[in-house]
């Protein structure tokens, strides 16, 4: 009896459960240090709390399973919450909290086929220090065959308010995978996301069809810091959907120039169609593996097998992208092989500043277009350049449906200019047909060589219109004569008003059950 009684108090030690008066109510189970978390992601029902002790570390691969209910189940630190509700969690303020860590390549928490119902919370989640860290650390589905169906995503997943993060000496690929369905990811802290030779993310997602909120996220990655597409999905037709990337800071250290990780851009798109990214700080990307553009909505069928691969209906607006070799980069097709063509792309009310070819390397042009896209649309935004070819350089078929418009910036060297066409008119005429190209500040430019109804004011003049414009603040004067000198009655340029209020409330409740 005794020594059944010593058992009972050693499994007791491992894994402890609080069950309420109603057994149907949800549950608290808890994992205490050296308690057996696979046995309590098993057990847990929907609805119950699994809590992990404060600062303890949890060494596995954990898989969460397959539950039938509609019900969040929540792993979390024990104990208060250490960073607010909606607030964004920092390296300093998870010191506290319980840490789960990969010993190997594998990621240290990843999806059964179709789980569905999980909440992540006020947890750290670390590489293995080993090799080159880990392929994945936190992986929601998978981009291999055996996610070959839609019934097979997992989906309705929360995380939030987690560090997750590389090894700081070695790294690791991939900090989370996005292969899912019905996800958020907010308020948390992902970096270290570092490779040499092989492109690493901070969120990459490939194979789930969406919807994904990613809002107030500090997201550090050197390949690409977010990247939807880039793997051809095992399932047919997938395309990631429905994205919605708000309010966050997504950066690369400076630090890393001087390093060797492999760097290419902060924000692409592969594959993905109605995305809205808005209110985020994108910068620090340079010349390195790629030229130096910092976005890029560069469609790819990369593999073969997705002809269906399309970027379409995105929305970039009320951004801040600075601290770049260049801007934005748009192909309308793959070059490689068959794909749809990019269309529909809004850039609206976003300050790009600092896109200097000899601060960052590039060549300092705000806009690419290549490869025939069409119905793109460019609207009050500002843009400082004061070390760069030109405005915006164009390459391969025109681009239909062009509007350029309302838009404050330099001409610098060459302003609109195509391959093998002189700067202005004869590059507008050939690649940019039909197209809207009215009420802008073109400073430096010449106006014999532009479309009537836009303006031509020298350097001196543009800087002299701002509120400061070596301290950065990009607000018109009162007094300047592009106060609601618009196609729509309100001023050139970015409304920095509209920015510094931050994004709207996402109607996909980004917290469930709150």
């Amino acid at each position: 009896m005794i020594g059944q009684l010593a058992q009972l108090g050693r499994a007791a030690a491992l894994l402890i459960v609080f069950v309420p008066a109603s057994l149907s109510s949800a549950a608290t189970i808890v994992v205490p240090a050296g308690g057996d978390l696979h046995a309590a992601l098993n057990n847990a029902r929907p609805g119950d709390t699994i809590t992990l002790a404060r600062g303890e570390t949890y060494v596995g691969n954990f898989t969460l399973p397959q539950k039938d209910a509609a019900q969040f189940i929540t792993i979390r630190t024990a104990g208060a919450d250490d960073v607010p509700e909606n607030g964004r969690l920092t390296p300093d303020a998870a010191l506290p909290l319980a840490k789960l860590r990969s010993p190997n390549s594998e990621p240290v928490i990843q999806t059964a086929p179709g789980a569905h119902h999980w909440r992540l919370m006020l947890l750290e989640l670390q590489s293995t220090t080993s090799g080159n860290g880990s392929d994945e650390i936190l992986a929601l589905g998978t981009v291999s065959a055996a996610q070959s169906s839609l019934s097979l995503v997992p989906h309705d997943i929360v995380v939030d308010r987690c560090y997750i993060h590389g090894d700081h000496a070695v790294g690791t690929k991939r900090c989370v995978g996005l292969d899912s369905a019905a996800t958020t990811v907010t308020g948390s802290y992902i970096s270290d996301c570092k490779r040499i030779g092989q492109d690493a993310q901070a969120i990459a997602g490939f194979n789930g069809p969406g919807p994904f909120t990613i809002t107030n996220n500090y997201l550090e990655g050197s390949g690409e810091n977010i990247m939807f597409g880039g793997a051809d999905p095992p399932i047919r037709d997938l395309v990631p959907g429905d994205i919605r990337i708000t309010g966050n800071l997504i950066s690369k250290p400076a630090s890393w120039r001087t390093e060797r990780w492999t760097v290419k851009n902060l924000v692409e798109l592969k594959n993905a169609r109605r995305v809205t990214i808005s209110h985020n700080v994108i910068q620090f990307n340079w010349s390195g593996a790629q030229s130096g553009f910092g976005v890029l909505f560069t469609v790819r069928n990369q593999d073969g097998a997705c002809p269906w691969c399309r970027v379409e209906d995105v929305v970039f607006e009320n951004n801040i992208l600075q601290h770049s070799g260049g801007g934005i980069s748009i192909l309308g097709f793959d070059d490689t092989h068959h794909n749809r063509q990019t269309r529909n792309i809004t850039i609206r009310n976003n300050v790009l500043t600092d896109i200097d070819e000899r601060n960052w390397g590039g060549n300092g042009y705000a806009f690419l277009l290549v490869g025939g896209a069409r119905d793109i649309v460019i609207d009050h935004n500002t843009i400082v350049q004061e070390h760069a070819h030109g405005l915006v350089l164009a390459d391969g078929p025109p681009v239909l449906g062009f509007s350029f418009t309302n838009n404050i910036a330099r001409h610098n060297d060459y302003g609109i200019m195509g391959s093998d066409h002189s700067p202005g008119l004869d590059t507008i005429s050939a690649y940019f047909p039909a197209s809207e190209i009215i009420a802008n500040v073109i400073a430096d430019g010449v106006p014999a060589r532009y479309p009537r109804g836009n303006r031509f004011p020298s350097s001196a003049e543009l800087r002299a219109q701002f509120v400061s414009y070596e301290s950065g603040d990009y607000r018109l004067l009162t007094s300047s004569p592009w106060k609601h000198a618009g196609t729509d009655g309100n001023d050139l340029g970015a409304d920095t008003a509209v920015m510094r209020a931050g994004p709207p409330k996402d109607p996909r409740d980004p917290r469930p059950d709150r």
